[in-house]
């Protein structure tokens, strides 16, 4: 499913703890880190609680203008995530953290599946602990598709054989 690059983007001061999968967001794999978040804020400087109404429509989003905690003085509205590259060993997430709309930084952060490590890692923790959440479900999202994808190819298979023996006994049954 592609995600509109507009819409793509979290709080740089939401500091997600686990994603809330219990079928309240209507199109979870839209939200910007692929899946809905519960988690704390820490745009006071001291990471606090946040209320689910919050969560929902400031801490999950970015450019959350309306957010009373949001500080006036910040470095980014938004940060903006995408799998740059995706292979068997590695996988490349690319980043744009946003102020007014517009890019004031940019780069690509590298995992590697085989050690379970970032290969380079971001100077600010809340871009990083971000890359991490997005990496995440975007791994959780991609083993369900595969999973689903292999069960079909399976299921496709047994149909296959199950109508080659029905043709087989039918024909055996006509020639006797």
């Amino acid at each position: 499913m592609a995600v509109s690059p507009r819409t793509n983007l979290a709080c740089p001061f939401f500091v997600p703890l686990e994603i809330v999968d219990d079928g309240s967001w209507p199109h979870p794999s839209r939200l910007p880190l692929g899946a809905g978040w519960a988690g704390n804020c820490r745009a006071s400087g001291q990471e606090r609680p946040a209320s689910d109404g919050h969560i929902r429509e400031f801490c999950n989003l970015g450019y959350a203008s309306a957010c009373p905690h949001l500080p006036v003085s910040r470095d980014w509205d938004a940060i903006r995530f995408s799998v740059a590259r995706a292979g068997q060993d590695q996988v490349t997430i690319g980043f744009v953290c946003e102020l007014g709309h517009a890019p004031i930084e940019h780069g690509k952060l590298t995992f590697d599946l085989v050690s379970q490590v970032w290969l380079n890692s971001h100077r600010d923790a809340r871009v990083q602990r971000l890359a991490t959440c997005y990496l995440e479900t975007y791994r959780t999202r991609t083993a369900q598709e595969i999973e689903a994808h292999s069960a079909g190819a399976e299921a496709g298979h047994e149909r296959r054989n199950n109508g080659a023996a029905e043709a087989a006994l039918s024909k055996r049954l006509r020639s006797d």
